[in-house]
């Protein structure tokens, strides 16, 4: 490959070249469409091009996914070590565009359209070079787009965006935006574009399903409910296709059109009805909204189970066949949910929200279940179906409704549904005042009431449909506040400082276990505080050698209180009223531990909850976002379950911290709190996070780091004992999702 023009220029000027497809196996062309013939299809790209970032352009047809990975030759030839799956040819004809990588000395670049014989167009692909700041800014444009950002929010953004570029160079803003979006670059390692090639079912794995449904023992009528009012034509045959285009067959699909005006909407509906028995068909003859029309769709519904599908979305080829097999593995469910993403006008997929289990607590902050869920129809029917009023938020209400009839609840970790990001759908829009958000909230105080919880509902603010549910104190229980601590008298009177003088909450001790201090100071500082707050302030010696867990049992047993909380030393409390969250929460009966929201000094995440298996064990979950960002799908700002937090702030009631035996003396330094959280989640209590409650945690000032022989050794034996004990659920993390990084903390795909 020669060039006259340097990369850079080409990149800023944004140079397009018309790749030519030159076939090198397995390929030849039909009636204007390549047809592959083998199990290893190519095409070499001939004509100009660039290495660095591209965007690559192209137009397709095909009848399935075919994955399209490239291959870049440096002078080596092609091989496996130097390629990468970049993108796919989707089903249906598409325009489609994404950003590749073309390493600098590639001297020719190989394309091969999947592995299995098949009939697709593939033409008019183009490559024009790009530049990193041409990314960001592109890239920013649709987060803006997708996410639905604020004007001020979109203002900050930018702002420091430049003032990166500014003071630290192209390179530190490319990085920083990629941090804050999460964004992987199409074509690099955890793009969602590679994610979804390489799950792409092939031919072999539609035959192996087809002939698991006919071998399927249980086969149940699944109803997909489809109310209808004015979409697109477009939209509406691609939705009723993916219906039609199931591997599983035993379905009935119940349409309810709302006095729909478009003329062509009956038409269409009339013409799905005459060509598939199974497709029932209602015409309203009075137009009543979303959830009068979802109920027209179900008194026509004969189904066991219940699906929900938006009259401009998609399933996927196999949706239903994933809830049938989870139905024949656990017959006995009444809720199934699966994960789900987005896809353009373009039909290009984005924005994939991978899911935890069931989680309620998440579920009361956010309509996390969505899209794909079956309903047992029984159920459905004795709540009463869909109710008017809450439109816009009608299945966030009816999820509400039916769970507090069920606890058998199951989650498929698969991207079964594909909603359309449109100016009409509920997926673009991103006003906080928008109707969907007020009827959320008119549900969740409905289900308060329902359930005798003595609380309130509040939105979170700047975030569109994410809630905050809070509990009422009828009287402040006595907490009991254990800090393990020997010397470093600054930083332990800086933590109690912040305690006795920020605290809104009224009754409490702090007790201070004083693990062979030898500094004079450190005595002085208990002495002040002993006579500031007399009724307060105690502290007990217990001179041992360090083992975190045998001194917090030990404060444990001479505490008074009915609640119990884990401090560190070397945190300091921001939220003046940070007892009264907690307490709030632990005093619920469901509730085991509750985690707070830790920060560095430099006001970025050091706890918002821990993910197990991270680096074979656990990790801080979202570690090193900044304060002012919302994580993944707004997790950084919302009430959520987790399967453990740290005890660097951890409270529980005394009778459960009892219960499970305390903290593991087995455990001196490392995942004492994790073993903690994990017994007391086998015990049947849920693990909870608040955003809300933040202290600032300068770590590991106590103890320093794992950087002696000596404490390297220590570390990998508590490894090794976590491991024995609980590698089933550190390997499956009930609260994270399969097919998210177990390598970074920042909720990454594989």
């Amino acid at each position: 490959m020669k060039n006259r023009i340097e990369p850079a220029l080409a990149g800023l000027l944004g140079i397009k070249t018309r790749a030519r497809l030159k076939p090198i196996s397995h390929l030849e062309m039909k009636n204007e469409k390549w047809i592959s013939t083998g199990n290893d299809p190519s095409f070499l790209v001939t004509g100009r091009y660039f290495p660095g970032w591209n965007k690559i352009k192209w137009e397709s047809e095909s009848k399935s996914v075919i994955p399209l990975k490239m291959y870049w030759d440096q002078g080596n030839g092609f091989s496996e070590s130097e390629s990468l799956t970049f993108s796919s040819i989707p089903k249906g004809f598409v325009k489609r565009e994404v950003t590749v990588y073309i390493p600098p000395g590639t001297q020719n670049l190989r394309i091969d359209p999947g592995e299995d014989e098949a009939e697709f167009m593939f033409t008019n692909v183009q490559l024009k070079k790009t530049t990193r700041i041409k990314m960001v800014l592109g890239f920013a444009w649709k987060i803006i787009h997708q996410k639905g950002l604020t004007n001020q929010v979109t203002l900050q953004l930018l702002k420091k965006g430049f003032q990166t570029l500014r003071t630290s160079g192209l390179k530190a803003t490319w990085s920083k935006f990629k941090a804050y979006t999460g964004h992987h670059a199409i074509g690099s390692t955890g793009s969602y574009e590679s994610w979804i090639a390489n799950q792409a079912l092939t031919s072999i794995d539609i035959k192996r399903i087809k002939d698991e449904i006919e071998r399927m023992a249980y086969k149940p009528l699944i109803s997909i409910i489809v109310p209808v009012y004015n979409v697109e034509e477009k939209w509406l045959r691609l939705c009723i296709d993916s219906v039609l285009n199931q591997l599983y067959p035993n379905w009935e699909l119940c349409i309810a059109d709302d006095a729909s005006d478009k003329p062509h909407i009956k038409k269409v509906l009339n013409e799905y009805a005459q060509k598939d028995s199974r497709i029932k068909v209602v015409f309203r003859d009075k137009n009543g909204h979303i959830s009068e029309s979802s109920n027209s769709a179900l008194d026509v519904a004969t189904g066991e189970y219940i699906g929900l599908l938006d009259h401009d979305d998609e399933l996927t080829i196999n949706a239903l066949y994933e809830n049938a097999k989870l139905l024949n593995q656990h017959p006995e469910a009444d809720i199934v949910y699966s994960d789900e993403d987005k896809i353009s006008e373009e039909g290009v997929r984005h924005s994939p929200y991978f899911k935890p289990d069931w989680s309620p607590d998440l579920l009361l902050s956010q309509m996390y279940t969505c899209h794909f869920s079956i309903y047992r129809k029984s159920l459905i029917d004795q709540v009463g179906g869909f109710r008017k009023g809450y439109e816009g938020s009608q299945d966030y209400d009816l999820v509400l409704r039916v769970s507090e009839l069920t606890e058998k609840i199951y989650h498929i970790p698969k991207i079964l549904y594909h909603w359309r990001t449109i100016a009409e759908s509920t997926a673009f829009q991103g006003s906080s005042k928008s109707y969907t958000h007020i009827s959320g909230m008119k549900a969740l105080e409905d289900a308060l009431s329902r359930r005798k919880v003595n609380g309130w509902v509040e939105g979170v603010e700047g975030i569109p449909n994410l809630y905050r549910v809070n509990y009422k104190l009828e009287k402040e229980p006595f907490v009991s506040i254990v800090i393990p601590n020997k010397n470093l008298a600054d930083v332990l009177d800086k933590c109690l400082d912040s305690i006795f003088n920020k605290t809104t909450y009224s009754n409490y001790e702090v007790l201070v276990v004083d693990n062979g201090s030898d500094t004079l100071d450190t005595f002085e500082v208990y002495k002040k505080w002993v006579e500031a707050q007399p009724n307060r302030f105690r502290y007990c010696e217990y001179d041992i050698p360090f083992n975190y867990s045998k001194i917090n049992n030990f404060g444990v047993k001479q505490t008074r209180g009915e609640l119990i909380l884990l401090l560190n030393n070397d945190v300091e409390v921001i939220t003046p009223n940070w007892l009264t969250e907690m307490a709030s929460q632990a005093l619920r009966p469901e509730i085991g531990a509750v985690g707070a929201c830790l920060y560095y000094p430099d006001n970025t995440i050091q706890h918002a909850g821990v993910v197990l298996g991270i680096g074979g064990v656990a990790g801080h979950s979202h570690k090193h976002f900044r304060a002012s960002e919302n994580g993944y799908f707004s997790r950084l700002k919302m009430i959520s379950n987790y399967t453990a937090v740290t005890a660097a702030c951890l409270m529980i009631k005394k009778e459960i911290y009892q219960e499970v035996g305390g903290l593991e003396e087995n455990l001196q330094v490392a995942f004492n709190d994790v073993d903690f959280c994990l017994k007391v989640y086998k015990e049947g209590y849920r693990n909870i996070w608040l955003p809300q409650v933040q202290l600032y945690h300068y770590e590991s000032k106590s103890r320093g780091y794992e950087d002696t022989p000596e404490k390297q050794r220590r570390f990998k034996s508590e490894m090794d004992f976590m491991r024995e004990k609980w590698a089933y659920i550190l390997d499956n993390d009930p609260y994270y999702n399969p097919n998210l990084s177990r390598v970074k903390e920042d909720f990454s795909i594989i």
